[in-house]
């Protein structure tokens, strides 16, 4: 009797007889107890997130005080861009102009504030 396992002479080619036996079907890999589930941030990753956020906030503070502040003093309209561009002028020192940079001032303040009131230490950057 013939071995299963070898094809037969008349068989076509890319063709394996019925009597052929099925191949065993392929192991699932074994995960391996001693790796962790997730790999930890180290002390410096840490840190360097969390000087990060800092900047971010002192970022965001300091151009959203200048946002503010900066449209209502007299340097927003006299300074020398200005003076060249009337029509720039006339826009920037209207008092929407103004108030719409005072609101992204705000906004951008709040946005800082919120970044710093939510910082986790437990979520990963």
């Amino acid at each position: 009797m013939p071995d299963p396992g070898t094809p037969q002479e008349n068989a076509a080619p890319g063709r394996t007889s019925l009597a052929a036996a099925p191949e065993p079907p392929a192991a699932a890999p074994v995960p391996i107890d001693d790796a962790p589930a997730s790999t930890a941030p180290s002390r410096a990753h840490i840190w360097f997130h969390r000087l990060l956020v800092l900047l971010f906030v002192f970022v965001c503070a300091a151009a959203g005080v200048l946002l503010v502040v900066l449209p209502w003093t007299p340097q927003w309209t006299d300074n020398t861009l200005l003076l060249r561009y009337p029509d720039l002028r006339t826009l920037i020192t209207s008092g929407f102009f103004r108030g719409l940079c005072s609101g992204l001032g705000l906004l951008d303040i709040w946005i800082g504030f919120s970044e710093a009131i939510h910082y986790r230490e437990d979520k990963h950057p």
